[in-house]
């Protein structure tokens, strides 16, 4: 059977072809290819087959005697048939010849470096896989389409607590339709995109800030959250270690409040999935803003009570409370169903009848539990004197889940 040439059309027609693409399309005997591309060789006498999404292409070359052309949108080999192709023929009967790709395009457009992005098909993936990677990256290009349409992309990004991006959506490259329009994550569910799109996302950094260095022991001050609604540094760090987070657990971050937990854990889990669960409406506005000063790339915003709202979360292998909004029993009764054995639980107690109650929970359920009590004293400027203020002494209790 004959060489199957895979050529690649740019965005300006037949004028972006290498002489060397067009004297392969010039030599074909049959031509494959989207209507819209066989149309700048209608000039031609080739046999044209028009493809569609649902075409098994390899089956239609395999046994065509050649001069066969392929043609395809950019580099065939990004994002594009060449994959298919090179699973189902041998690579001995397949040459391919790459033109400017669409997301080359459109970085070129907005006058940004391409070579530090990551790029994202949107094919067989969900919109919370493709807000993974995007959150996991400073520097996103998307292959948007009909169902994963930027504005619902920015929908699943809104809905975490990430907004921090300038958004550029490059439509219609190299038309006469073509757009360039730059935009923010918050505007996105309003505006209206084309289907031929790619979208460029690209962090916002404050140059001046240190927030997103990794560390522990954040200072209090540098969380927005309502006043002493926050786990106090001290504890934070104590908290973190007792729940022995290794790089690719899942962490339940129940109470998460103003976020200070989750965005230290993120630091400890490089590869994990943080699930940072809130009810609080005031809660809720300072966690977001919080997840958009820090930049973490893992943490995920749960708006909800629990634990109704944990029922579609993946199972935790820690868990860490800061408050279970009175439902204290059931909250860990539905912990420990889904807690697997030797996962661990830590909670934060600021009063004796919560360090009781779940004292005696996990230790009727048969975990192994350990009980610290950590009093905070911090010195104080507030007088003449250098003098240490007191803060309320707070439990930390460990839990760990027996062996079944």
């Amino acid at each position: 059977m004959g060489v199957v040439y895979v050529v690649g059309a740019g965005i300006e027609g037949q004028e972006g072809f290498s002489a060397r693409a067009l004297s392969l399309v010039r030599q074909a005997r049959v031509l494959y290819g989207a209507p819209r591309l066989l149309e700048l060789f209608s000039d031609l006498d080739a046999e044209k087959v028009a493809l569609s999404g649902h075409d098994d292409l390899s089956q239609l070359v395999k046994d065509q005697p050649g001069p066969v052309v392929v043609l395809t949108s950019g580099d065939p080999l990004f994002f594009s048939i060449g994959r298919n192709l090179l699973r189902n023929l041998p690579k001995d009967r397949l040459e391919f010849v790459p033109n400017v790709s669409s997301v080359q395009s459109a970085f070129a457009r907005i006058k940004e470096p391409w070579d530090d992005a990551v790029f994202i098909s949107t094919e067989s993936r969900s919109l919370a896989d493709i807000a993974d990677r995007i959150i996991a990256n400073d520097k996103a290009a998307v292959l948007t389409d009909a169902r994963h349409t930027p504005a619902a992309i920015a929908e699943e990004l809104l809905q975490r607590g990430f907004d921090g991006y300038t958004v550029y959506l490059c439509e219609n490259l190299g038309t006469a339709d073509e757009r360039i329009v730059k935009t923010s994550v918050q505007e996105l569910p309003t505006t209206q995109a084309a289907e031929l799109n790619v979208m460029i996302l690209i962090k916002r950094y404050d140059n001046t800030a240190e927030e997103s260095q990794p560390t522990l022991g954040i200072a209090d001050s540098a969380f927005l959250s309502m006043k002493k609604q926050i786990t106090p540094e001290e504890v934070r760090v104590v908290a973190l270690a007792k729940l022995q987070l290794r790089h690719d657990m899942v962490l339940w971050d129940i109470g998460a409040g103003s976020g200070s937990i989750s965005i230290e854990a993120d630091f400890l889990l490089p590869h994990g999935r943080i699930f940072a669960v809130e009810r609080n409406v005031e809660y809720l506005k300072f966690l977001r803003q919080n997840l958009n000063k820090f930049h973490p790339r893992n943490v995920r915003v749960v708006e909800g009570e629990a634990p109704a709202c944990l029922e579609d979360l993946p199972d935790p292998d820690r868990v860490f409370i800061g408050g279970s909004g009175g439902n204290l029993w059931e909250l860990l009764e539905v912990v420990g169903e889904r807690l697997p054995a030797n996962g661990r639980v830590v909670l934060t107690a600021m009063t004796l009848d919560t360090l009781v109650a779940s004292s005696d929970f996990f230790e009727n359920s048969g975990y192994q539990v350990d009980v610290t009590t950590l009093n905070v004293a911090r010195t104080s400027s507030n007088t003449d004197y250098k003098v240490f203020e007191a803060h309320n002494p707070v439990y930390i209790i460990v839990a760990t889940k027996a062996q079944d």
